[in-house]
C-alpha cells in the first residue's frame, strides 16, 4: 500500500486549526502536516456557540476543560432560548439532554401531550433540568455520581471566542509538529489531464514564489473555496429558496449583567438576532434576508437592541446557504465554509467542521485515493447537511407569524419532503424517529415542534393504559424533583467565577471579532 506522506491544510481559523490539531493528535508524526495561512486575510465564521458534541472533540484532543474555557473566555450553554418565533411575545427553550424520564416504554412527552390536552400540564420547559435551569440563570456540570437524579442528566455545550479557540489549537498543533507557513496562496497546480493522476492537485505556489507539494489537500479557505471550487470546479447546492436569509451583521458589546447559560435567538422582521455571553464580552449578530431588509436597517436594529454598549464596529457578511455538490474531489477535501454554510441558528458551524475532520480520519485514504472512500465521505456529508438543513427550516416553517412579508413567505413555502414527513408524523401522534446518524436527537425535534406550535392531534394510544391521575402524579413528581435540583444550583456567573475564570485579555491578544468560526 502506497501511504500518504504530506498533508497540506489551506487556511487557518477554526476550520484549519481544528483539522491540524486533531491530525497532530491522532497521526502522531505519521505524516508531515503543513498549514498555510495569511495574517493579511481576515477571518469570517459561524458564531461562538456550540452543541454538546464539541466536548467529545476536546476530549479526543486531551484538553483540560477549565483551561480551555479560560484560554477562550468561555462560558457554558444549556440550550437556546427562542423569542418571538411562534408569534410576537412567545418563547421556548431548545435544551440539551433528556425530557423527564420514560414511563415503561413511552417517552415522557407522550404523557405530557395527553395532560396538555386536558389542561392539566405545566409548560414543557419544566420537565427538563436544562430548560428549567435556563429560567433561573442556573448552571452546574452534571454529577456522574448521581445518574438517577436530574443533576446527573445535565448536558451542556459552550460559548467561546472562536478566534481565541483557533489560537489555542494553533499552539497545540504546532507543539505536536504541524508546520505553519505564513503567506497567501497565489496559484494551484493540477496534474496533467493525460497522466495517471489526471486533475489531482499537485502543488500550491505561494505569493513569494515558494511551491509546496502534497499528497492530500484540505481546503479550509472559507467561502472562496480556493482549491475545491476555483481549481477543481466543485459546484454548489444553493438552498436559499428554503433558507432566504443571506446577510449578517455582527458586533461585540460589553459584558452584560445578564450572564446567561444559554444562547438567545430573537426573531426580527426579516430574520433573527443572536446573543452569546462570553466572559469578556457579549457576541451579537443579526441574520436577515436582503430581499426584505437592507443593510442599513439591519444594522440599526442590531445596534438599537444591544443590552450593553457596543465594543467594536459592526461587520457585515454575505453568504449563500447550501453546500458543495461534492466536499471531496480527487485529492482535496473541503472543511468549514469551503464545504458549505448553514446559518448558525442551531450552532452547528463548529460541529460541521468537527464531523468532517473525524469523517476524513475514518475514511483516510492511502495515496491511491480509492473512489469508494471518496463516495462514502460525500454521501455522509450530504446526509448530515440535509438533515441539519431540515431542522433549521422547521423553525421558519412552523410559525403563526404573518406580520411581515418575510414571515409570510417562510410560513407558506413548500419544504423538503424529508422534513414534511417528520412534520406530518409528529402532528399525528407526537412521534419522531431519529434517522441513521442524523445530528439532532428526538428530544431536540420534540422541543422545537412543540415550541413552534405544532401540537399533535393525538398521542400514542398506549398512554391510555395509565389513568389521568396516575399520569398527573408521574409528571408532578418529575417537575418537583427538577425544581428542587435547580433551586440548589449556583448561578451561571457564580459557577464560572469559581471553576474557570479567565484573565482579562491584553490588546495584542484580542482577536478581531467576526461572525463565523470556520475559515
Amino acid at each position: 500500500m502506497n501511504q500518504l506522506k504530506r498533508i497540506l491544510i489551506a487556511g487557518g481559523g477554526s476550520a484549519g486549526w481544528m483539522t491540524a490539531a486533531m491530525m497532530s493528535r491522532l497521526f502522531q508524526g505519521l505524516y508531515e502536516i503543513i498549514l498555510v495561512e495569511s495574517d493579511a486575510i481576515g477571518t469570517v465564521g459561524v458564531g461562538e456557540a456550540t452543541i454538546p458534541a464539541i466536548k467529545k472533540f476536546n476530549e479526543l484532543l486531551g484538553l483540560n476543560e477549565n483551561e480551555f474555557l479560560q484560554r477562550t473566555q468561555g462560558t457554558f450553554k444549556l440550550g437556546i432560548r427562542f423569542i418571538d418565533w411562534l408569534r410576537p411575545g412567545s418563547s421556548y427553550t431548545h435544551g440539551f439532554g433528556v425530557i423527564g424520564q420514560d414511563l415503561e416504554w413511552l417517552r415522557c412527552h407522550q404523557y405530557w401531550l395527553k395532560m396538555h390536552g386536558l389542561g392539566r400540564a405545566s409548560a414543557l420547559d419544566h420537565f427538563s433540568i436544562n430548560t428549567a435551569a435556563v429560567h433561573h440563570n442556573k448552571f452546574m456540570r452534571a454529577r456522574p455520581d448521581q445518574p438517577q437524579s436530574p443533576i446527573g442528566q445535565i448536558a451542556n455545550a459552550f460559548h467561546f471566542d472562536a478566534g481565541l479557540y483557533a489560537a489555542y489549537l494553533a499552539d497545540y498543533a504546532q507543539a505536536r509538529g504541524v508546520q505553519r507557513r505564513e503567506g497567501k496562496i497565489a496559484t494551484v497546480t493540477l496534474a496533467p489531464e493525460d497522466g495517471p493522476e489526471s486533475g489531482f492537485v499537485r502543488s500550491i505556489t505561494m505569493a513569494d514564489g515558494e511551491t509546496i507539494e502534497a499528497d492530500l489537500f484540505i481546503d479550509c479557505s472559507g467561502f472562496r473555496g480556493l482549491i475545491i471550487a476555483e481549481a477543481l470546479g466543485a459546484g454548489y447546492d444553493d438552498w436559499s429558496h428554503w433558507l432566504p436569509c443571506d446577510r449578517a451583521v455582527a458586533v461585540p458589546s460589553e459584558r452584560s449583567d445578564d450572564f446567561t447559560p444559554y444562547t438567545r435567538s430573537t426573531a426580527r422582521p426579516a430574520g433573527w438576532q443572536w446573543r452569546i455571553p462570553l466572559q469578556h464580552r457579549t457576541g451579537n449578530g443579526h441574520v436577515y434576508a436582503s430581499r426584505w431588509m437592507n443593510d442599513a436597517e439591519a444594522e440599526a436594529i442590531l445596534l438599537d437592541t444591544l443590552d450593553a454598549p457596543a465594543a467594536g464596529d459592526p461587520r457585515r457578511l454575505r453568504f449563500v446557504p447550501g453546500k458543495r455538490t461534492q466536499a471531496w474531489v480527487k485529492n482535496c477535501v473541503a472543511i468549514g465554509l469551503a464545504g458549505g454554510f448553514l446559518e448558525p441558528l442551531e450552532s452547528t458551524g463548529l460541529h460541521l467542521i468537527q464531523s468532517a475532520i473525524l469523517r476524513l480520519v475514518r475514511l483516510l485514504p492511502d495515496a491511491g485515493f480509492d473512489a469508494a472512500n471518496i463516495a462514502e465521505f460525500n454521501r455522509q456529508t450530504d446526509f448530515e447537511y440535509e438533515r441539519i438543513r431540515d431542522f433549521i427550516i422547521l423553525h421558519y416553517k412552523a410559525t403563526e407569524r404573518g406580520d411581515t412579508p418575510f414571515w409570510r413567505h417562510v410560513r407558506d413555502m413548500a419544504v423538503p419532503a424529508t422534513l414534511q414527513r417528520k412534520i406530518d408524523l409528529f402532528a399525528a401522534n407526537g412521534r419522531i424517529f431519529r434517522e441513521d446518524d442524523e445530528l439532532f436527537a428526538e428530544e431536540s425535534w420534540i422541543q422545537v415542534f412543540i415550541g413552534q406550535g405544532i401540537i399533535p392531534r393525538g398521542y400514542d394510544p398506549l398512554v391510555d393504559a395509565k389513568s389521568p391521575d396516575e399520569i398527573a402524579a408521574f409528571l408532578g413528581n418529575i417537575e418537583q424533583v427538577i425544581a428542587r435540583c435547580v433551586e440548589v444550583m449556583p448561578t451561571h456567573a457564580e459557577y464560572v467565577a469559581k471553576t474557570c475564570p479567565a484573565r482579562p485579555l491584553t490588546a495584542s491578544a484580542r482577536p478581531v471579532p467576526g461572525f463565523a468560526a470556520a475559515r
